[in-house]
């Protein structure tokens, strides 16, 4: 029992320190309020309206479909080279976030980025895969069968050589971005605020929803719950590799196993 209450209030860290120093505060609140406006918090208000208007149309959201990874151009090796440049953007708001806070005084090693253990981080990514990869496919499928949730389409691009590559380097992506975003960069920079651990935890799995909600109810849900798992994860280990793969392993199955099974399986809408 008190495993699980350490679990569900953890102490708080001493480090990073909150800052005293008004203008230091102010700055880091302008700081985050640009670094979301043009990455993860842009995407959350698009993925609002999309929402939105998907909930205005006469068809009920389960008759609707929305793809993640959907075909760019018409030409082969166009279609290649823009999921590419899809890939490349979300490494860099990724890297945006992890140099704002190295270049603030937060070393690489303090929010879990060093390569000290790098077979336990790969495990515990594996377990978190597990944990939340299949409950999360079992309420994506209640949800849509309740019409709560779009047909999610993980992959329509055409049949080509460099699909399944794209779509792990896509998994990778969506995962280095998210993770190093609203958690170590989101988490991290709340703590300097002063924010208690379940308030900012709370913030940074709503935000992750929030993105997610193109996809449905069922979407901000699920990635809800994930946001808080991964963030108290973080919040307890300060160890964000296994999050990442985690999210990656997560991806990739659900990326390269729907381009595989599209239209081969009758359980898979």
């Amino acid at each position: 029992m008190s495993t699980l209450r350490e679990w569900l209030v953890p102490a708080r860290p001493e480090e990073p320190a909150r800052l005293a120093d008004p203008a230091q505060r102010r700055a880091i609140g302008v700081e985050l309020v640009v670094v979301f406006a043009v990455t993860l918090g842009m995407s959350g208000l698009q993925s609002l309206l999309s929402l939105l208007d998907a909930l205005s149309q006469p068809q009920s959201l389960a008759d609707q479909a929305v793809a993640i990874n959907a075909p760019q151009a018409e030409a082969g090796l166009l279609d290649l080279a823009q999921q590419l440049a899809n890939v490349l953007r979300l490494f860099a708001w990724g890297a945006l976030g992890i140099f704002l806070l190295w270049r603030g005084g937060v070393a690489l090693a303090r929010i879990g980025l060093d390569r000290t253990r790098p077979w336990r981080d790969a495990l515990g990514g594996a377990g978190l895969a597990a944990l939340i990869g299949v409950p999360g496919l079992g309420l994506y499928l209640t949800a849509h069968a309740l019409g709560l949730s779009l047909t999610v389409q993980p992959s329509t691009l055409d049949e080509a050589w460099w699909r399944a590559p794209v779509l792990v380097l896509s998994a990778f992506g969506n995962s280095f971005a998210e993770e190093a975003l609203v958690v170590a960069y989101l988490l991290t920079r709340l703590r300097q605020l002063g924010w208690s651990e379940n308030r900012s935890l709370w913030a940074s799995a709503v935000l992750r929803g929030s993105y997610h909600l193109y996809q449905g109810f069922g979407g901000f849900i699920g990635n809800v719950v994930m946001g808080l798992v991964f963030g108290r994860v973080w919040q307890r280990a300060n160890r964000l590799w296994p999050l990442v793969a985690g999210h990656a392993l997560i991806d990739v199955v659900a990326f390269v196993g729907y381009a595989a099974l599209r239209g081969k399986v009758g359980w898979l809408p």
